[in-house]
């Protein structure tokens, strides 16, 4: 790359509506943000890097109490958003707008498509397409702290004058191979507003263990889950601040009523049963008696009849051939669980959305239906279909 383009540092709504102005007519951004939310539920929003060729700014959300400059520029459905991993950054849009800034386009998702690894890190990809070791110095830096340093603010703007370059240069790949458009499927999963959304009562999804709860436990869990969901929320702390995941599988097991029973549970502090103590008691009172949530979960053998393996390893030699014509990892394509939950759980296999259906899930659940076969002719596998 060429010398690093000038940074600017807006702090005032006045600065950010120059800034916005100036790129109201570009093709895309380069997006990151800086965050924090280890004592809070909700992300600390502390700085947004944006940059477009010698446009580079770090914007202090923290500063500026009018974001409608910034909110007109992120949502204009002309300009492409470049993120890299971006889930989290969207959540932050997310939770300030209530909508996302389409189009986008995700470094990290797009990387396996020219060769490179899955859930390559940003330091990684531009190693790879730019050549460029990025310093790790400010991983750990606390974005809440005012003023930020010129190494800091250094290190926040590399963050997008690489991505810039890098999203240029894998477009780029991408459509002499003809596969941009392949990735638009993915784009469009990571712009679904119910990634973003937690709704209380199906808090009791993300507990580890739930499987092993008969039906009146697993009712009181999901009372207890949203309970715990809905305060956290209220009072702006991490869910294991009010009440840990261990201790509240527990509570939901054990099922306790009264506050001497809640004693007996592991892993509640003095100060948790003092403040929370008789309302987790009407808690688990209320919804023990509730209907159970549906529990969609499969025990599954360690090992799989000898028919299913093979089977399997007819499904990993297609992969490995599809992954070689498009010159790919074929780990990258589908691994030995893709292709298991392919057989147990098409409906939520990734092998059936997004590029990865075009290049090879088509074809295996083709396979798997009946619909083509597989034969070799001079040394060679092929798969037909039927006519």
């Amino acid at each position: 790359m060429n010398a690093q383009p000038h940074t600017v540092f807006i702090d005032s709504t006045a600065h950010l509506r120059e800034f916005c102005a100036a790129l109201q007519d570009a093709d895309w951004l380069a997006v990151d943000t800086e965050f924090l939310r280890e004592k809070t539920y909700y992300p600390k929003f502390c700085l947004l890097q944006i940059a477009c060729g010698p446009q580079v700014a770090c914007i202090d959300p923290l500063a500026i109490d009018d974001l409608e400059p910034l909110a007109a520029l992120l949502f204009d459905p002309a300009i492409t958003k470049v993120f890299h991993a971006g889930r989290q950054d969207l959540e932050i849009f997310y939770q300030i707008w209530n909508k996302l800034p389409a189009p986008i386009f995700d470094t990290q998702i797009a990387a396996p498509l020219v060769g490179l690894a899955e859930q390559i890190s940003y330091a990684g990809l531009v190693a790879e397409i730019l050549g460029v070791s990025l310093g790790k110095s400010h991983t750990r830096t606390d974005w809440s702290l005012r003023p930020l340093s010129e190494a800091q603010l250094r290190y926040a703007a590399d963050d997008v004058i690489y991505l810039g370059a890098a999203y240029q240069a894998l477009r780029g790949k991408l459509e002499a191979l003809g596969r941009l458009d392949w990735l638009e499927d993915d784009f469009t999963a990571l712009l679904n507003p119910e990634l973003y959304e937690s709704p209380p009562e199906l808090a009791w999804q993300r507990i580890g263990g739930v499987q092993t709860l008969k039906s009146r436990q697993l009712s009181a869990l999901r009372a207890l889950a949203a309970w715990r969901e809905t305060t956290a929320r209220e009072q702006d702390i991490p869910r294991n601040w009010v009440v840990r995941d261990e201790a509240l599988l527990d509570l939901a097991r054990l099922s306790p009523t009264t506050p001497e029973e809640l004693k007996r549970i592991r892993g509640l502090e003095e100060r948790t049963l003092k403040r929370y103590g008789n309302t987790l008691c009407k808690t688990i009172l209320a919804g023990r008696d509730q209907p159970p949530p549906p529990l969609e979960w499969k025990a599954r053998s360690a090992r799989r009849p000898p028919e299913q393996e093979a089977l399997l390893d007819l499904l990993s030699a297609v992969v490995r051939l599809r992954a070689a014509q498009h010159t790919l990892n074929p780990a990258i394509l589908a691994g030995r669980k893709d292709l298991e939950q392919l057989l147990d759980e098409p409906q939520d296999s990734r092998l059936l959305k997004g590029w990865r259906k075009t290049m090879a899930g088509e074809e295996l659940a083709a396979l798997l239906h009946g619909e083509c076969h597989i034969s070799v002719s001079d040394g060679l596998l092929h798969i037909q279909h039927y006519a």
